[in-house]
C-alpha cells in the first residue's frame, strides 16, 4: 500500500506541475525537474533512484512509440539526410569530444571516458518534442528534431555497450563496427517483423478495446526481442511505430484510430511528467555521492562544467557544416537548396538532454573508478541543457523571426484537401448508384459531403459581429439540441427503464458528435486574424499560372445577383477573367459557381479582407 500511495502521489504531482507549466507557457521539462529537485530535499520523501531497467525498458519504449506513430514516414524520408547526420554523425562526434575532455581532466581510462561521452551525447526525445510543440517552430525543424531524437538513442546505447565492453578488455574497431551493424540490422528487422505481424492481426480486429490493447503491447513486443538478440531495441520500437503509424488508416478502423490517439496522448503526458520529476528527485543523492568521491571539489566542478560546455558547443560545430557542405554537391543542392542560417542556428541550440542520459549512466559498471562523479557529470549536462537551452530556445526562435505553422494557412489547406476528397467521393457515388437508389438518398449524400467542405471554406472568411455563417449557425444550434438530447438521455437513465448498455451506445454517439463540434469551434477561433496569402507546397495548374493575381471588380463589395434576388451571401469571390463578383458555395444561390458554369472562366479568387488565394474550377486546384 505504501508503494501504491507514493506512486499515486508522484503521478498527481507530476500531472499538476505539467498542467501548471502549460498554462504559464514555460518549459515543462524544466518546471517538472525543479519540482522533483525541491521534493528531494523534503524529509519525508524517500530516496528514489532511477534504474537503467526502469527507464530503458519501462519508460523509453512507450515514449518512443508514441512519438513514432505520430511521425510522418513521408516527412522522415524527405529529411533522412539531416536526421541521419544528427542521430549518427553528431552523436559519434559528441561522444568522442566529451571523452577527450573527460579523459584529460579525470584519472580514468579512455574507454570509460567514451562511455560517459555516449551517455551525454543524445538529445532527449521527450524534451525536444515538448519544447518544439510549445515554441511553434517551422515544421521542417520539428520534423528533423523529432526524427533525430527517435534514432540517436540507438547510436548512443550501442556506443555505450561497446565502451563498457572495452573497459573489460581489448575491443578492436572492427568489433565495434560489427556490433553496430548487427545492432542496426537486428533492430530494424525485428521492428519490421513486429509491425507487419501486428498489422496482420489488426486487420482482423474490429473492437477498439482489443486493438488498443494490442497497441499497448507493440513497443514492448518490438523492444524486448530486439534486445534479446543483441539488436537495438530503440530502433525496433521506432521502426515498428513508423510502419504502424503509416499504415493505420488501412490496418485499423476509425474507432480504433480515435481510441489509440487518445490513449497514447494520455500515456505520453503522464510518462513525460513523471520522468522529469524523477530526474529532479535524483539530484540530492547524486550530488552527495559525488561530493564525497575523493576528487578535489575544484576539479569536480571543472569537469562538470567542461563536459556541459563541450556538449553545448559541439552541436553547432557539427550542425553548420553538416547543413551546408552536402549542399555543395550539385545533385543535392538542386534537390535541396541552401537553407537560411537561422534554421541550423535553432537546430544547434535544441540539444536538451533528459532521462535516457541519466538512465544510461547507471549502466556504467559499479566498480568503475569515480563512477559517482560520472553520474554527477551526466546530471549536470541534463540540468544545464534544460536550464540554458530549454529556457532560451523559444526566445531564440522569436529573435530569429522563424515563422511557425500558420493556422490560417493550415485551414486553407484543409479546405483544399476536403474539396479534393469530396470530389473523389462524389465520383465514386456516381459510379456506385443505379436505378434502385432513391434520388433523395443521393441528394442527402451529396448534401452531407458538400456541407462538410463548405464549412471548411467558411472558416477562412472574416467573422461579422452581427451575422454567423451557416456552419456556425449549425454548430450553435446543434449544440443546443445535443444538450437537450443528453438531458433526456440522463432522465431515461435515472428512471431505470432502459438497459445500461443501450444507454451507453447512445451516449457515445452524442459525445462523439459534440467532441467534433467542439474541435471545430476551437479551430475557428484561432485563425480569424491571420492572413491567407501563402499556400505552402501548392502545385499550380496552367490556368492558375496564366490567370492574373487580381483584376478590377465589377461590383466592389457586393454580390449583385444576391441583391437582385433579395438573399444574403456568406463570402464573396471574384472572377479573374472578367472581374465579376459573386457569392461562394456556402451562400444560398452559389452565384460564383453559376458564373463559371455560364462563362467557362476558369479561375476565381477570394476578395475577403486578408485573403489572396485563388481557385481553378477546371482542375480543382488551389493557388
Amino acid at each position: 500500500m505504501e508503494i501504491a500511495g507514493w506512486l499515486a502521489a508522484l503521478v498527481a504531482v507530476a500531472t499538476g506541475a505539467g498542467v501548471f507549466a502549460r498554462r504559464l507557457g514555460i518549459s515543462e521539462p524544466l518546471v517538472l525537474t525543479l519540482v522533483g529537485l525541491a521534493g528531494s530535499y523534503l524529509p519525508f520523501i524517500p530516496d528514489l533512484r532511477l534504474t537503467p531497467d526502469l527507464v530503458l525498458v519501462g519508460f523509453l519504449p512507450p515514449l518512443l512509440y508514441t512519438a513514432a506513430i505520430r511521425t510522418s514516414l513521408v516527412d522522415f524520408r524527405a529529411n533522412k539526410r539531416p536526421i541521419m547526420l544528427l542521430s549518427v554523425g553528431l552523436v559519434a562526434f559528441t561522444t568522442f569530444a566529451v571523452a577527450l575532455v573527460v579523459w584529460w581532466i579525470l584519472p580514468v581510462s579512455f574507454a570509460v571516458a567514451v562511455a560517459l561521452g555516449a551517455v551525454v551525447a543524445p538529445p532527449d526525445a521527450v524534451a525536444a518534442s515538448a519544447i518544439a510543440r510549445r515554441t511553434g517552430m517551422p515544421r521542417r525543424i520539428v520534423t528533423i528534431l523529432e526524427g533525430e531524437s527517435l534514432f540517436n538513442d540507438a547510436t548512443a546505447l550501442v556506443s555505450l555497450r561497446s565502451a563498457i565492453a572495452a573497459t573489460a578488455g581489448a575491443v578492436s574497431v572492427w568489433q565495434v563496427g560489427r556490433d553496430f551493424a548487427l545492432s542496426v540490422i537486428g533492430g530494424v528487422a525485428v521492428g519490421v517483423a513486429v509491425a507487419y505481424a501486428l498489422g496482420f492481426i489488426r486487420r482482423r480486429v474490429d473492437d477498439p478495446v482489443i486493438d488498443t490493447t494490442i497497441s499497448f503491447l507493440a513497443p514492448f513486443a518490438a523492444y524486448l526481442p530486439a534486445e534479446h538478440i543483441k539488436g537495438s531495441g530503440v530502433l525496433a520500437v521506432v521502426t515498428a511505430g513508423l510502419i504502424l503509424g503509416q499504415n493505420a488508416p488501412v490496418w485499423q478502423n476509425a474507432g480504433s484510430r480515435i481510441a489509440e490517439r487518445t490513449n497514447w496522448r494520455t500515456i505520453q503526458f503522464v510518462l513525460e511528467s513523471v520522468v522529469f520529476v524523477l530526474i529532479g528527485l535524483q539530484v540530492r543523492g547524486i550530488v552527495n555521492d559525488a561530493w564525497h568521491a575523493g576528487l578535489g571539489h575544484v576539479r569536480l566542478i571543472a569537469v562538470c562544467l567542461a563536459a556541459l560546455g563541450v556538449v553545448v558547443v559541439s552541436r553547432p560545430v557539427w550542425v553548420f557544416p553538416a547543413t551546408y557542405l552536402p549542399r555543395m554537391i550539385p545533385s543535392i543542392g538542386r534537390a535541396d537548396p541552401m537553407l537560411p542560417w537561422q534554421i541550423p542556428a535553432v537546430i544547434s541550440w535544441a540539444g536538451m538532454r533528459g532521462v535516457v542520459t541519466l538512465a544510461a549512466v547507471f549502466a556504467i559498471p559499479a566498480e568503475t573508478p569515480y563512477r559517482d562523479v560520472l553520474i554527477l557529470i551526466a546530471l549536470v549536462v541534463v540540468a544545464g541543457t534544460l536550464l540554458v537551452q530549454g529556457t532560451t530556445l523559444p526566445m531564440l526562435v522569436r529573435m530569429l523571426s522563424l515563422r511557425g505553422p500558420s493556422r490560417a494557412e493550415d485551414a486553407l489547406q484543409v479546405a483544399n484537401l476536403l474539396q479534393r476528397v469530396t470530389t473523389a467521393g462524389e465520383r465514386a457515388l456516381d459510379e456506385a448508384v443505379d436505378d434502385t437508389v432513391e434520388p433523395h438518398t443521393i441528394k442527402s449524400l451529396r448534401y452531407r459531403a458538400e456541407t462538410r467542405t463548405n464549412s471548411a471554406w467558411e472558416r477562412l472568411g472574416p467573422q461579422e459581429a452581427d451575422r454567423a455563417t451557416p456552419s456556425e449557425q449549425y454548430r450553435k444550434l446543434r449544440l443546443v439540441m445535443l444538450d437537450a438530447e443528453r438531458t433526456e438521455l440522463l432522465s431515461v437513465r435515472d428512471s431505470g427503464i432502459m438497459d445500461h448498455e443501450v444507454l451507453q451506445v447512445v451516449m457515445a454517439m452524442i459525445d462523439l458528435e459534440e467532441s467534433m463540434i467542439d474541435r471545430l469551434e476551437e479551430a475557428q477561433d484561432s485563425i480569424r486574424e491571420e492572413e491567407l496569402t501563402l499556400v505552402p507546397g501548392s502545385a499550380e495548374c496552367t490556368h492558375l499560372r496564366e490567370a492574373p493575381r487580381t483584376t478590377r471588380p465589377d461590383t466592389p463589395g457586393v454580390c449583385q445577383p444576391c441583391i437582385d434576388e433579395g438573399v444574403v451571401w456568406v463570402h464573396l469571390r471574384m472572377c479573374l477573367s472578367c472581374g465579376h463578383v459573386a457569392c461562394c458555395d456556402s451562400s444560398p444561390r452559389r452565384h460564383a459557381t453559376a458564373h463559371h458554369t455560364e462563362t467557362g472562366h476558369p479561375v476565381m479568387r477570394s476578395v475577403e479582407p486578408g485573403e489572396a488565394w485563388r481557385w481553378c474550377f477546371l482542375d480543382d486546384q488551389l493557388g
